[in-house]
């Protein structure tokens, strides 16, 4: 039998356990989608709303949106993977308490595939900067 290795403390002993800055709940996801300013791409659609009810200095919420006209469950799975990981270091830039929704549109996973996840990455860091505006406040603009 094998002895499965020792579990890393995801926080500092005696911190809080850190949540995961997601968007989970199908009203999250629809205050975003009524109320959120929103851009178009071909392959993606971004959502970002501008929560007044959330914690000063709470990080930004990602919601991802992969439907099956996107492709199968390894592509669908492949797709959301890449979007967060390409969203994290475009979260710094991104204002405090802000929630995003990313729909992935079909051929998204044919783009990624050819393209590769930088690429799709360029694609969503540019809808990100058109739906959030140019105000500091990242209040519409």
């Amino acid at each position: 039998m094998r002895d499965s290795p020792p579990e890393a403390p995801a926080t500092a002993p005696g911190a809080a356990p850190r949540r995961r800055a997601r968007i989970t709940r199908s009203g999250d996801f629809d205050a975003v989608y009524r109320r959120g300013r929103s851009a178009t791409g071909r392959h993606l659609v971004a959502y970002v709303f501008a929560r007044d009810d959330r914690p000063a200095g709470s990080p930004p919420r990602l919601g991802l949106s992969v439907s099956r006209k996107v492709g199968d469950a390894v592509a669908r799975n492949r797709v959301k993977r890449v979007l967060r990981e390409q969203f994290a270091p475009l979260a710094a830039a991104l204002p405090p308490g802000v929630d995003v929704v990313v729909i992935a549109r079909p051929g998204a996973a044919e783009y990624l595939e050819e393209r590769g996840s930088a690429a799709l990455g360029a694609r969503l860091a540019e809808l990100l900067g058109r739906a959030a505006g140019t105000s500091d406040s990242g209040a519409p603009s």
